[in-house]
């Protein structure tokens, strides 16, 4: 059904040899190294990066533009799958969020100077980026709710606002800002929010702290609290236009969800695979694990689940590609509201099997749900998406 080309298969043979020739082996290697400089950048991401680039493992993203490698969502998925499976591997190829969103932002909706100052270095690997759309105190699921003023007085724009949940702004390398504001409050429901890009060494430019999940820092990367406090930047860079952020978000989040959910899977495919292996290995009551219990009734349903959301995340990237964002948001709603949850199960049952090393720092499982489990909120919680495919599908009975 989803036959891939003799291209796509060839760049997911080099994908899954660079990752066991480099990046597996590397793990251990990256996170000493992000132990000793918390925020800054491991050189071993470094000499990474630079062999991905030399063999044109490079910006595989951005679909239908001249500035990526030319492949399409459905293609790109399968890529982006491999990556997910180990957390940093999506940086090694210049493919991790949040900069992918952001580079298909400003390619699909920057100008000519907005894409030679930013999309320029995002593209080279040079600088990294964030996105502050999040707000602490507004439910920021639904976009018109946010507050964060972005007010023109001549040819500035003055921004005044609090986010949170901007991923990445902790890093060093993290030289520019995404940020979604009001420009005017008694526009249009969803013609008052605008995006504007903020250099982040801009006076006014406040990070507060970086935000934990269940623990975790996710170090270098981190999610930044930002006080943007009387922020002045040029009015030339507002991103196409006052009024047009609701649009530029709806545009943003498509392929990220596809991103999102084969980055979920792959993530999967690893626990399933740690879950087995412990199984195999473990001998408990005088039998080997997977032959005790319901061990293997949760690696049946594991391998089920993950082939499931892998099925519906590649219908949908399928659907995007043949006719766009908007025709497949629900076929978009269905996956965010399935692979999140499954990859949450899945690794669930894989902490079981591992027992107490499961939930240390022996492997990889605990940080790994902790990523898991924020994902049913990002780009908009479970309800929401559940609520927009009920909707989508009442809509031909009514």
């Amino acid at each position: 059904m989803f036959e891939l080309s003799p291209r796509v298969k060839e760049l997911k043979q080099q994908i899954q040899a660079f990752m066991d020739e480099h990046i597996y082996p590397n793990e251990k290697v990256f996170y000493e190294q992000v132990k000793q400089n918390k925020w800054g950048h491991p050189p071993i991401l470094e000499e990474l990066k630079a062999k991905a680039k030399s063999q044109g493992l490079w910006n595989l993203f951005l679909p239908h533009s001249e500035r990526g490698a030319g492949l399409n969502n459905e293609e790109y998925a399968h890529l982006c799958e491999l990556m997910g499976r180990v957390s940093f591997a999506g940086e090694v190829f210049n493919c991790n969020a949040p900069d992918t969103g952001n580079m298909e932002t400003i390619e699909r909706y920057g100008n000519d100077e907005q894409k030679e100052r930013w999309l320029k270095p995002l593209l080279a690997g040079e600088i990294r980026s964030c996105f502050s759309m999040t707000e602490p105190d507004v439910a920021s699921s639904d976009a018109t709710n946010i507050e964060c003023e972005i007010r023109r007085e001549g040819d500035e724009y003055v921004i005044n606002g609090t986010k949170w949940w901007s991923s990445g702004a902790m890093n060093e390398h993290c030289k520019i800002a995404i940020v979604m504001g009001k420009t005017n409050p008694d526009a249009p429901k969803h013609l008052q929010q605008s995006m504007i890009l903020v250099p982040l060494d801009t006076p006014g430019v406040k990070i507060v702290r970086d935000l934990h999940v269940f623990g975790y820092d996710h170090a270098p990367h981190g999610h930044a609290e930002i006080e943007y406090t009387n922020v002045r930047v040029p009015a030339s860079n507002m991103l196409l236009g006052e009024g047009r952020g609701f649009e530029i978000a709806q545009g943003r989040l498509g392929p990220g969800r596809i991103h999102h959910c084969m980055r979920a899977i792959g993530q999967a495919e690893r626990a399933l695979e740690a879950m087995c292996r412990r199984a195999a290995d473990r001998v408990a009551f005088g039998k080997p694990m997977y032959r005790l219990g319901s061990v293997p009734e949760m690696i049946a349903k594991s391998r089920c689940e993950i082939d499931q959301a892998r099925l519906l995340t590649l219908h949908a990237a399928r659907s995007m590609d043949l006719h766009g964002n908007k025709v497949a948001r629900q076929q978009i709603a269905m996956i965010k509201a399935v692979a999140p949850t499954m990859l949450c199960n899945v690794i669930d049952r894989a902490i079981q099997i591992h027992g107490a090393k499961g939930v240390c720092q022996d492997s990889f499982l605990a940080s790994a749900y902790a990523k898991a489990r924020t994902l049913r909120l990002a780009d908009g919680p479970d309800e929401v998406h559940l609520n927009t495919i009920a909707k989508l599908e009442m809509g031909q009975y009514l």
